[in-house]
């Protein structure tokens, strides 16, 4: 790519944003990762029960991902990706409680992933989607159990869902979006949705009104990196049309899609592309992307897709 770097934002969770910001820091010459609050399981929702703070847990993830490969970087790597074993504390990271305490001693949840950040020499910006605790909400189809009930609470929840979802969304309904995030939302030229978890992961972070808003207000550049894999629980049986339709029902609006053809998800159909905005095509971009292990993206082939968009 001649001339300069873009600026790339990439909004998820989990092992998938790591790829993601993996294969962008490649191409990008600034890179501000939007990371998902609604994690409720281990250590995150143990802490939860006594802090009112977003979920530290794919944040700190997030984070070690980043960490320079310096002696000291990787030696505070290690430390925060530390899990304790035993006593009170027993299942509880590090990084977690490190993330919690200088939250509670700074007043400023963000200002805390910025100076863990600086510590690990992080290359990207992380920043979290919410300034505020959220609980992650989902209504699937038909009735839960032997009950009538269709409404699933937390993230546990919804990732293990016994029938097929149909919507997230999260509690508080409106929560405050740190302005950092709606501002690099709209000045970035590019920016990367996904792969990860569909509901629990990418739509945690999209279906968040603010974010989805500052999405719809861009004139272009959203990439929606489609799943190569099934998660059974949560997208079993999902193919690509079904993730792009998942975003389209939740109000996400994307520019292109990024999809590998002979993945067990498949690719898009040429219906799905040019029905999904409101009638204006969405362009399809194919290539090999699984990598060896057969269930993720190869960040190398990735970042080949995803530079080539970033130029066009």
């Amino acid at each position: 790519m001649s001339g300069p770097r873009p600026s790339v934002v990439a909004l998820g969770g989990g092992h998938g944003l790591a790829i993601t910001l993996s294969a962008v820091s490649k191409y990008a010459g600034e890179v501000t990762a939007v990371v998902s609050g609604a994690d409720d399981g281990g250590s995150s929702g143990r802490l939860r029960k006594s802090w009112a703070g977003p979920a530290p847990g794919d944040v700190r993830r997030c984070l070690l991902a980043l960490a320079a490969p310096g002696p000291d970087e990787q030696a505070w790597a290690e430390a925060l990706d530390y899990r304790f074993r035993g006593g009170e504390l027993d299942g509880h990271s590090l990084g977690n409680l490190v993330l919690v305490a200088l939250s509670e001693t700074t007043g400023d949840f963000a200002g805390a992933v910025a100076r863990v950040a600086q510590l690990l020499g992080a290359r990207a910006r992380v920043l979290p989607a919410t300034s505020v605790a959220v609980v992650l909400c989902a209504e699937q189809d038909g009735p839960i159990g032997g009950g009538t009930e269709t409404q699933l609470v937390g993230q546990v929840k919804v990732a293990h869902a016994p029938g097929r979802l149909r919507r997230v969304w999260v509690d508080p309904p409106n929560p405050p979006v740190p302005d950092a995030v709606l501002e690099a939302i709209a000045a970035a030229d590019q920016v990367v949705i996904g792969p990860g978890s569909l509901f629990t992961s990418v739509l945690a972070v999209c279906a968040v009104p603010g974010i989805r808003q500052a999405l719809s207000a861009r004139s272009g550049g959203r990439v929606y990196v489609c799943n190569v894999g099934h998660q059974i629980g949560e997208t079993g049986g999902f193919d690509a049309d079904d993730h792009l339709a998942a975003l389209s029902d939740h109000g996400v609006v994307v520019d292109a899609v990024v999809c590998d053809p002979d993945a067990p998800v498949g690719g898009l159909s040429t219906t799905a592309a040019r029905t999904a905005r409101a009638g204006a095509a969405v362009q399809v971009a194919t290539a090999t992307l699984l990598a060896a292990d057969g269930h993720s993206h190869d960040p190398h082939w990735l970042a080949a897709v995803l530079e080539h968009l970033a130029g066009s």
